[in-house]
């Protein structure tokens, strides 16, 4: 079988432009720390890795549901925690020794400003101007005061909620009737032991209200006796209230603390993934440097070869 010079010519040539494609091959995936850049490369091994990023993806996403749910419960936190502090200041107000016309007006402005202080705080907004105990009905004051003074709740009735993980939404707004407008598991009850307590925190502020300003200059005995009773019902309210309060707060604490363990598990996930990305891209980068060197050592050889080979010629030879 006879050899053309030409055949052999091209068949280092094809040597030398297949030693180069690999090179450049391995150029790439130095470049980029990944032996798997195309589809192509690993067909079983890209399909998975798209499967792993698509986790990591909505990993992240939950994270940033995470984010946005610790801010909304820790403003509300707060926010119950002042509640709770200017309902202490209305109990002081209350159980006050105040007999005298000049201390029960004062006592009664007292009740009118802390009144005004609950209203300001049930109507607090975010950075964003949202109402944060409106539910959905975010863009409106959730609390409104009529000309009488009687407090209406006019926010929405749904509380809101995120989905902070797989399988795990959760409460991060409550509405404002839930808060001060409702009661606890146990509420305190009337004298009768029949009926439960008032729940409005604004009625029973009302109810203080209205029973120091009977003048016990005028008053009859039965006058007075309303004033003491509704003093007694007001108080039993307020109270009630101030525990449905710590009941919110309870509830808002322990999610926080239940948002932490989801981040911490979120972050062990993420680094599970990088981890299973890197073996599937086949992040070897010793691996590749090595297979690097050696194919350029390859392309350097088939370099030599086709020059030798030039040199064999018998037109090279008798020059």
């Amino acid at each position: 079988m006879r050899v053309s010079t030409n055949q052999l010519y091209t068949q280092k040539m094809n040597g030398i432009f297949d030693a180069q494609s690999k090179w450049m091959k391995l150029s790439e995936q130095l470049s980029s720390g990944h032996r798997v850049i195309n589809p192509s490369d690993d067909p079983l091994a890209a399909s998975q890795s798209i499967m792993v990023s698509q986790s990591e993806s909505k990993n992240q996403q939950f994270a940033t549901a995470r984010n946005f749910a610790k801010s909304t419960i820790s403003l509300q936190t707060s926010i119950i925690g002042d509640v709770i502090q200017t309902t202490f200041n209305v109990t002081g107000t209350l159980v006050a020794d105040a007999h005298s016309d000049q201390d029960r007006a004062s006592y009664a402005q007292q009740l009118k400003e802390l009144k005004k202080a609950l209203l300001n705080l049930g109507n607090k907004t975010d950075g964003n101007g949202r109402y944060i105990f409106a539910g959905y009905k975010t863009d409106v004051p959730p609390f409104v005061e009529d000309d009488s003074g009687k407090v209406s709740y006019v926010g929405g009735d749904q509380e809101i909620t995120q989905k902070v993980d797989d399988n795990r939404s959760m409460i991060i707004a409550h509405t404002g009737k839930q808060v001060f407008l409702s009661q606890p598991s146990k509420p305190i009850k009337e004298p009768d032991n029949k009926t439960n307590s008032e729940s409005d925190v604004f009625a029973s502020i009302d109810m203080a209200i209205k029973a120091l300003e009977i003048s016990y200059s005028t008053a009859s005995e039965d006058e007075k006796k309303e004033a003491e009773e509704l003093m007694d019902k007001a108080n039993r309210g307020i109270r009630n209230s101030r525990e449905n309060f710590y009941s919110v707060q309870a509830v808002l604490g322990s999610q926080l603390q239940e948002l932490d363990k989801l981040d911490a598990l979120g972050s062990e996930r993420s680094i599970a993934n990088q981890a299973h990305l890197g073996e599937l891209a086949g992040d070897d980068l010793i691996g590749i440097i090595t297979d690097y060197r050696q194919q350029q050592t390859a392309l350097q050889a088939s370099f030599i070869a086709f020059t030798d080979l030039k040199g064999m010629s018998l037109f090279e030879m008798h020059r």
